[in-house]
């Protein structure tokens, strides 16, 4: 047997053991060492907003336009869609393990740009944001008023100024989603009647409140004025 011929020269057995071991130390820091190997494909998440669509709209102007400009990325697996009726719709594309997410993740936003002109004018106002990481849950906080002075409206917007960004900070947190996001906003019902009487559209009176809804700087109060011919040098 093999294992014969070393138990008859026990020293040949002994120096040959010796030489593996110092081999082994001396390569240790040159060889390839995982410890926690990738067994999970990387995964980019594409995610528009089309308010007031729903999901048959979003799937056909929104989802399908991004993934046939998506399909064919570098390094791709597959690639699935999820179109919601609140108006939202996420795209998550898959790579082969061991592929560079960052690099993937710049690929795929170079698609999205050149399918960006396909797209409704309100979907690319809103953006299309596109990043790195599945969209599975890792954890689900609940934020609510115990006495219920509060209602569900300042609770999300509260969540949203205070805790989002916080959350988003967090190291290997890649997306933080607000479920149920209420904003304060105003809601407009038009007269169909009386706009074509004056001869208006919606889109005349959406102008009207965006030119009133606008901010500017009031200044400091108590500082000195400028001379008009002086305001040019400074």
């Amino acid at each position: 047997m093999f294992s014969r011929f070393f138990i008859d020269r026990p020293i040949f057995a002994a120096v040959l053991s010796i030489f593996i071991v110092i081999a082994g130390l001396a390569a240790m820091r040159t060889l390839p060492i995982a410890q926690y190997p990738e067994i999970a494909p990387p995964v980019v998440s594409v995610r528009a907003i089309y308010p007031g669509a729903s999901a048959t709209v979003l799937e056909q102007t929104v989802a399908a336009p991004l993934e046939n400009a998506i399909n064919g990325v570098e390094n791709m697996l597959y690639m699935s869609s999820n179109s919601s009726s609140n108006g939202a719709v996420e795209i998550q594309v898959t790579f082969n393990i061991g592929t560079d997410v960052d690099q993937a993740a710049l690929n795929v936003n170079n698609r999205v740009k050149q399918a960006e002109a396909r797209l409704p004018q309100e979907v690319r106002r809103q953006g299309v944001n596109v990043e790195k990481g599945s969209s599975a849950f890792l954890q689900v906080l609940a934020f609510y008023s115990p006495d219920g002075t509060v209602d569900d409206l300042f609770t999300s917007n509260y969540v949203t100024l205070n805790v989002l960004d916080q959350l988003k900070r967090l190291p290997g947190t890649t997306n933080v989603q607000i479920f149920g996001a209420k904003d304060y906003a105003m809601r407009i019902w038009l007269r169909p009647d009386r706009l074509a009487q004056l001869r208006l559209t919606t889109g005349d009176v959406v102008r009207a409140i965006n030119e009133q809804n606008a901010q500017f700087a009031a200044g400091k109060v108590g500082q000195a004025p400028y001379a008009s011919d002086k305001a040019g040098s400074q």
